[in-house]
């Protein structure tokens, strides 16, 4: 098997890859019915569907919905399985991705960064402690006004780079690999529109998850509920007997869950209610949830609990008094594994091979691996390298990116 060595050449391209792809504002909105949800991710697709054209990979496309796939040749004669590397190009709409101005701090020290001079906004290395874990490398932050965008952008430079380094280097053997990015993944609609039989591959990794050495193959059932309460505005003269404040009620439903079964209060397999937006006056209010368990049975009785704590709002101010609306999202993608465990080990050894000690842990969370896994792709997760996700105090160390890239052509080499 062939030495892979990643020399500072290669770690530039990389981070100069990074950055580019960061700048490019390209936020989806769970709001819009579009694919992609936002013209304005429409930039990174094109600009990634011409990159992979210029770096000379084979049958390079882009569709109507802005999935841009592309295939490195195989240079073997031996037919092997043919897998894949995914990552989406979508930020996350929790925090502001526009006008990134990325800050570069190499030799981290392992002290506070002082991200932002004018607003002396400031990363912690007390609040996240993660930081001092990479004392001596290369860390890339916000500026404290927008995300970062390494979720998943890492994982789009880190694919790309990869593909431009089997291509410069033809004495690495490996199969023809499936490159594919997509739009949407931050909304939960990633996979959608995903032609499984045109990306052609038997199995995939996304490179989308967190720090160095994670690898995952599990994750959440998902659902998101909406709940609207309906009330009755009245002159708060006259309203004695009559009013009934739908803000109030709302508020009254929010209680009615387990407050100890939040994010904030639940760790490893632990599922969760979590309320991602409110909003409302006295006639209407409308909440919106996500719902989340591994276990499937504690999934189903999360649905059926929330489902009639809004029953209990009709029985108690009247019918159609509150109205819930369940839609799934995706489901764990353990049981896609059953008898395709060597997927997974493949990607272990690869780690290991690069140096790296594996961390398998469940998501808390989901990928498109998920979605995919379930349309006939088996797809586990593989790390991108990034911390504090969807907030302005992400970062990610160039080191951890530039292994993310040796993983992927480990793992091109150890396919047979």
């Amino acid at each position: 098997m062939e030495n892979i060595q990643l020399d500072g050449v290669w770690k530039e391209k990389l981070l100069s890859r990074f950055i580019t792809y960061i700048k490019i504002f390209s936020t989806s909105d769970a709001e819009s019915d579009t694919t992609p949800s936002t013209e304005r991710q429409w930039d990174i697709a094109n600009y990634l569907h011409k990159e992979l054209q210029e770096l000379g990979l084979e049958d390079v496309s882009i569709d109507d919905k802005g999935y841009v796939f592309g295939f490195i040749p195989s240079n073997i004669e031996e037919t092997v399985p043919q897998v894949g590397f995914i990552a989406h190009y979508d930020s996350s709409p929790d925090f502001n991705g526009e006008n990134v101005n990325p800050q570069i701090w190499e030799n981290y020290d392992g002290e506070d960064l002082l991200l932002n001079k004018e607003t002396g906004f400031t990363l912690s290395s007390t609040k996240f402690e993660a930081l001092k874990k990479y004392i001596g490398q290369t860390i890339i932050t916000t500026d404290g006004t927008t995300l970062l965008s390494a979720d998943d952008k890492a994982g789009v430079a880190e694919i790309v780079t990869a593909a431009e380094f089997l291509l410069a280097n033809p004495q690495i053997k490996h199969g023809r690999i499936s490159i594919g990015f997509n739009p949407d993944e931050e909304i939960g609609r990633g996979a959608h529109h995903f032609d499984v039989e045109k990306f052609g591959a038997e199995w995939a990794y996304t490179m989308d998850g967190g720090e160095i050495g994670e690898l995952e193959y599990e994750n959440f059932n998902a659902a998101g509920a909406v709940v609207k309460i309906h009330g009755l505005s009245v002159h708060p003269g006259y309203s004695f007997g009559k009013m009934l404040n739908a803000g109030l009620v709302a508020s009254e439903f929010i209680n009615s869950l387990p407050e100890n079964e939040t994010p904030a209060t639940t760790k490893g397999f632990e599922g969760f209610f979590h309320l991602t937006d409110f909003e409302g006056d006295v006639s209407e209010a409308k909440l919106q949830y996500i719902i989340r368990d591994h276990d499937d049975q504690k999934f189903e009785d999360r649905k059926k609990l929330i489902a009639e704590k809004v029953e209990a709002i009709n029985q108690k101010y009247g019918e159609k008094t509150a109205e819930i609306e369940i839609k799934p999202q995706y489901l764990n993608m353990k049981k896609q594994f059953e008898g395709k465990m060597h997927i997974v080990d493949i990607a272990e050894q690869a780690m290991k091979n690069a140096g790296i000690t594996p961390k398998i842990k469940a998501i808390r969370g989901g990928t498109d691996g998920a979605q995919l896994s379930y349309m006939g792709l088996p797809c586990p997760n593989i790390f991108a390298g990034g911390h504090n996700f969807h907030g302005p105090y992400e970062f990610v160390p160039l080191e951890s990116m530039i292994a993310a890239v040796s993983v992927i052509v480990h793992i091109s080499q150890l396919v047979k």
